[in-house]
């Protein structure tokens, strides 16, 4: 059963494939519910995949096997609260390994075009550090990274 309240994310024709490689790489993530279109539509035929219920990082999500017709953009992407440099690197490239592509300030996009935010916590931290010069220097030292580096930001922080 679908939740009440559900992220729909359009896919063309890989929204399982999406959901599988979600499951596989955040932690609090699976794969439930998949049904097959009961008759063709237009994007597909009977018995292909029409949409799969899955949770990403808690999030509950459906993806929509809808066709090309709309593509994902940066007005919409997961941000994923990392808690250490290994956890940023793990999840990182994990999506940059599987056809994604890097961007600037943490951010980075997944091979279906999904955009992701993968922040360490102690970059929110040091940009929010009541010492708003060392919280600048943190977030100049942000601005000038893909991944985002904890060990150059808290040196950045600390001046």
């Amino acid at each position: 059963m679908v939740s009440k309240s559900t992220i729909c994310l359009w896919y063309d024709g890989t929204a399982l494939e999406a959901a599988q490689f979600y499951a596989e790489t955040f932690p609090d993530s699976s794969v439930g519910t998949i049904l097959r279109a009961p008759g063709d539509y237009p994007a597909g035929k009977q018995g292909d995949v029409l949409t799969v219920e899955f949770t990403v990082a808690g999030i509950p999500c459906l993806g929509l096997n809808g066709g090309p017709g709309f593509k994902h953009s940066e007005a919409f992407s997961f941000q994923v609260a990392t808690d250490d440099q290994a956890e940023t690197d793990r999840l990182w490239n994990a999506i940059i390994r599987n056809g994604g592509q890097e961007s600037a300030c943490g951010w980075c996009k997944d091979k279906w075009g999904l955009s992701w935010q993968i922040t360490p916590r102690a970059l929110t931290a040091a940009i929010a550090d009541p010492d708003r010069a060392a919280a600048k220097r943190a977030f100049e030292a942000m601005m000038e990274m893909g991944k985002i580096d904890i060990a150059a930001i808290e040196a950045a922080r600390r001046g």
